[in-house]
């Protein structure tokens, strides 16, 4: 590493230190009751109040059935998910549906009756089975909280299994699932309620952040989700971490990506090195969107550029 990117390597771990000083200590990734909010005539969420490892769960009714978009860390968070669940539905039949396959997402399905139906692709399946409980045992060892929530985790198999999209009639109301990863992960899959027009966009569309690339990601990929997600014209986006949003709330991302995409490209092109590239990448589009969260994805999405470029 040369000294200047050791010292913008610095900097942001100060940075990130600092801002966690001043929150103070994490809450505890509970997921909340009585906070439930409708987003659409089938459509309502939970949201995760920012509190960190705790997802926004998505709940559609239908009138034969009700499917919960990601469950939380944990059995306890599951079993909330299910009262709230039981405020706003009746329906005996239940789906589950992950957004991708890490443990805040999944895990709150093991408080789920047997017969709840797991509806999840061959992909995200592959990943959980390559790394997942590896990924819960890492997530257990973070705090006594996440050690409590975690105990007695267990891998939890789909009952039904699709390729790359598949659509859920719940009665009265469809949900289409879609696949658009390698993005955040490579089964990272996105929900789409018809008619509500609410996305539940996992973590491949997030609010006033940047996405959370990391090595296995594909700018290529996001950019292709990204005009996937456009066209289903979305009234309502919800992002798996953060503020709830309009459909508009892809705009600004979209844009940051596809100049992330460019800026990586052309500086290829004049000989920068792919490390290069990404510091540089990093510190122009993070002065951009100072307050904007995920910054430390910028230059694996860089990287990804760099690589993916002609």
């Amino acid at each position: 590493m040369t000294a200047r990117r050791a010292s913008i390597a610095v900097v942001f771990v100060a940075a990130s230190a600092l801002a966690q000083a001043q929150r103070g200590p994490a809450p505890d990734p509970l997921i909340r009751e009585g906070v439930t909010v409708k987003l659409g005539p089938h459509t309502h969420a939970i949201p995760d109040g920012s509190v960190p490892l705790v997802p926004n769960v998505g709940i559609v009714v239908g009138s034969r059935a009700t499917l919960v978009v990601d469950t939380g860390l944990g059995r306890r968070n599951g079993e909330a998910v299910l009262r709230e669940v039981a405020k706003v539905s009746r329906n005996d039949q239940l789906y589950i549906v992950t957004t991708h396959f890490h443990a805040e997402h999944t895990m709150g399905y093991t408080a789920f009756p047997p017969s709840a139906q797991y509806v999840n692709s061959t992909i995200q399946e592959a990943e959980f089975d390559e790394g997942g409980m590896r990924q819960v045992a890492t997530f257990a060892s973070r705090s006594p909280m996440t050690t409590e929530l975690l105990n007695g985790a267990t891998r939890r198999a789909a009952a039904v299994t699709f390729d790359r999209e598949h659509v859920l009639d719940l009665g009265g109301v469809r949900a289409r699932l879609l696949v658009v990863g390698p993005t955040h992960t490579k089964g990272d899959t996105v929900v789409f309620v018809e008619g509500d027009g609410v996305l539940f966009a996992g973590d491949v569309v997030m609010n006033r952040s940047f996405v959370g690339a990391n090595q296995n990601s594909s700018t290529k990929a996001w950019l292709a989700a990204f005009d996937r997600i456009a066209a289903m014209k979305p009234n309502t986006i919800v992002p798996a971490h953060g503020d709830i949003g309009p459909g508009s709330i892809l705009g600004p991302l979209q844009t940051a990506v596809q100049g992330i995409q460019a800026r990586a490209r052309e500086l290829k092109a004049q000989g920068k090195s792919v490390e290069d590239t990404a510091t540089a990448v990093q510190m122009e589009f993070q002065a951009q969107q100072p307050t904007w969260a995920r910054a430390n994805g910028i230059a694996a999405l860089a990287r990804s550029a760099y690589a993916e470029a002609p």
